[in-house]
């Protein structure tokens, strides 16, 4: 009933990724994504979600090369291997204060959101315990998901649908599925909407391997953020919370584009490969 579109992976959280045209796809998600994060001394692993302190992390990109080794591009152009010194120190004055890059989940490490203005854009309980931290930005905090740098799903999937519907939405916006960071892009074969809601519980067979769709993808202040090229556009996510705001476990109705996985099966995915919906097990 459709087709993978593009493929991408962020092996370093919160850094701009790589778009690949096959990956491996494990129990932990896709082979090499998010395998490392920009950590500070205060225990934050570093998430753009949180601008004002990360957001310089989307002037870099990472990528695994032909050994495997995760590269670091910085904004001068300089590349680095992430076990090289080098990069810490560089990063560190890129953000202005201590950091470094690990693939080691800190025990108790916390994520740092930003609370957007529009609406849907947290729960309601979490805008309310909401705090204004040291760089003036109104912020929640929460944590990573357990052994991992994922915020909660391992796989995320965005549909050319639900794109091409919030292009007619708002017009002037850029809905590059990068702003949206999916680990798959699908094209479901079908004219603009929202399909993927339909999915939520069901199995999707792509390529190799099969996933579970848990939950619609509740955003955050990031699809506004300047992409490379994308520039920033801070009404991207006010448009998608006037049209899309769904229910999310018992959080209340929040703005959403995509859905997360669960792997249920691992197997290799490629450019192209078939989509089926079937039905929970």
């Amino acid at each position: 009933m459709g087709t993978v579109a593009a493929l991408y992976r962020y092996p370093v959280k919160s850094m701009l990724g790589e778009a690949v045209s096959d990956v491996a796809v494990t129990e932990a998600g896709l082979s090499g994504d998010r395998i490392h994060a920009v950590l500070d001394e205060s225990g934050a692993v570093g998430s753009a979600k949180h601008p004002r302190k990360w957001g310089e992390l989307l002037r870099c990109r990472s990528r695994l090369d032909d050994s495997g080794t995760v590269r670091v591009v910085l904004p001068d152009g300089t590349e680095l291997p992430v076990e090289d010194r080098e990069l810490d120190l560089r990063l560190s004055k890129l953000l202005g204060r201590q950091v470094s890059c690990s693939a080691v989940v800190p025990e108790h490490g916390r994520l740092e959101r930003a609370v957007p203005a529009y609406e849907g854009g947290v729960p309601d309980t979490m805008r309310a315990s909401a705090f204004v931290d040291e760089t003036g930005e109104s912020i929640t905090t929460g944590g990573v998901a357990q052994g991992t740098f994922f915020d909660f799903g391992r796989v995320h999937l965005v549909t050319t649908a639900a794109l091409a519907r919030m292009r007619e939405v708002y017009p002037g916006g850029d809905f590059d599925p990068r702003r949206f960071r999916p680990n798959l892009v699908v094209d479901p074969g079908t004219g603009p909407g929202f399909p993927e809601d339909t999915w939520v519980g069901s199995r999707l067979r792509v390529g190799e391997a099969l996933f579970r769709v848990v939950v619609p993808t509740p955003r955050c202040v990031l699809p506004t953020l300047g992409h490379d090229e994308l520039p920033a556009d801070p009404a991207i996510m006010r448009a998608v919370a006037r049209e899309h705001r769904v229910p999310v476990f018992g959080l209340g109705r929040l703005s959403c584009l995509g859905v997360y996985l669960e792997v249920l099966e691992a197997g290799t995915v490629e450019l192209g490969d078939t989509i089926t919906v079937q039905d929970a097990a």
